[in-house]
């Protein structure tokens, strides 16, 4: 199969398979291997010394079988009227917040009532919440996501995805404490359900990168 992502979960790299299916990627015993193609079960393959020393492996992806429910599909019913059509579209309602001296854009507190600004301050500044914990404890983790942007595969595979899988793996958390950790970055619900997943690492990665700053 062509342009398959295989990835090594425990070096942060990867490769995308050729026209015939062949791939080259540098590994370790003990090392794990995830392989991810659109309409295909994940699979994730743990690396031996007998795999090593004795051959090249073949690996078989199983395709997935989906069962659709109907959509119905509306437009937006459109006038011509730019000032009348403009309100008909949808809104984020999460408010953005700045804050001076540090880097990001800044950000998401969920609505733009008073109490989100206070919350997006809060979550920052207050050294017992979830961030310090997961971050602070969890320092490996954490050195992948750099690793993680850096990889031009990686990256081009998260851009099509939206199912946290390869992050999951890769972070070793579930995806209900990832889910937190954008949370406690104060970014909104509609973010974390909508965002792809490239989109979800650069939003933990800019959070971590200003917990840094915050510790100094």
């Amino acid at each position: 199969m062509a342009g398959v992502h295989v990835l090594n979960l425990s070096s942060v790299e990867g490769v995308i398979t050729n026209a015939e299916g062949v791939f080259e990627i540098a590994v370790q015993a003990q090392d794990t291997l995830y392989f991810s193609y659109l309409g295909f079960k994940p699979l994730k393959v743990p690396v031996s010394n007998d795999m090593i020393k004795f051959g090249i492996p073949v690996f078989r992806l199983t395709e997935l079988s989906f069962a659709l429910e109907e959509v119905i599909v509306r437009p937006y019913q459109l006038t011509g009227y730019l000032d009348i059509d403009v309100r008909k579209v949808p809104i984020n309602p999460a408010g953005r917040y700045s804050i001076p001296g540090l880097p990001s854009a800044g950000y998401e507190g969920g609505n733009r009532n008073r109490s989100s600004i206070s919350k997006a301050l809060g979550s920052l500044f207050n050294p017992a919440d979830f961030l310090y914990n997961l971050f602070g404890k969890n320092p490996k983790q954490m050195r992948k996501l750099k690793k993680m942007r850096e990889d031009d595969a990686i990256k081009a595979l998260l851009g099509t995805k939206f199912d946290r899988e390869v992050l999951v793996q890769f972070l070793g958390i579930d995806r209900i404490n990832l889910e937190e950790i954008l949370r406690n970055c104060s970014y909104s619900n509609a973010f974390i359900k909508e965002a792809n997943d490239l989109q979800i690492l650069e939003a933990i990665s800019g959070c971590y990168e200003e917990y840094k700053i915050l510790q100094l």
